[in-house]
């Protein structure tokens, strides 16, 4: 079910002696990664976009297969699911909430839960908004 990683990079060889070739030493690609981490509320809503995924294409018959795959309980899985229920700006603004450089991520899954069980998108953008109001004094600004 994971997948290794692949680094693509362009090699060059120089001859050596005689026939033989030698690789020639390039410098290695300059790699920045920002400090902190991905929000786990980020990382859940991925998971659940690419499970939707899985269960429309038809891999996965439903929810059950994903949990018994996935070695948790069905109910987990609806709550990860239930993420897609929120507004798709709001899903967007989860894929791309700022990494977590200390403490506690300040948006969790469980914040999350009273806002998508609202039926009215208006209503669930006023909560999201308020939940992201309340979370700026804990977030540092």
């Amino acid at each position: 079910m994971t997948r290794g990683i692949t680094i693509t990079s362009a090699v060059h060889f120089r001859h050596g002696r005689g026939r033989r070739k030698v690789l020639e030493r390039g410098e290695a690609p300059a790699v920045t990664v920002e400090p902190g981490s991905v929000p786990r509320v980020s990382r859940l809503m991925a998971l659940a976009l690419r499970l939707q995924r899985l269960v429309q294409c038809g891999e996965v018959t439903d929810y059950a297969d994903l949990a018994r795959l996935g070695h948790v309980t069905r109910a987990r899985v609806t709550q990860i699911m239930n993420l897609l229920n929120l507004a798709p700006d709001i899903q967007e603004e989860l894929l791309f909430l700022p990494r977590t450089v200390n403490g506690r991520d300040p948006v969790r899954e469980r914040h999350l839960r009273p806002i998508a069980a609202v039926l009215d998108w208006r209503r669930r953008r006023r909560m999201w908004k308020q939940l992201l109001a309340a979370q700026q004094p804990a977030n540092g600004g």
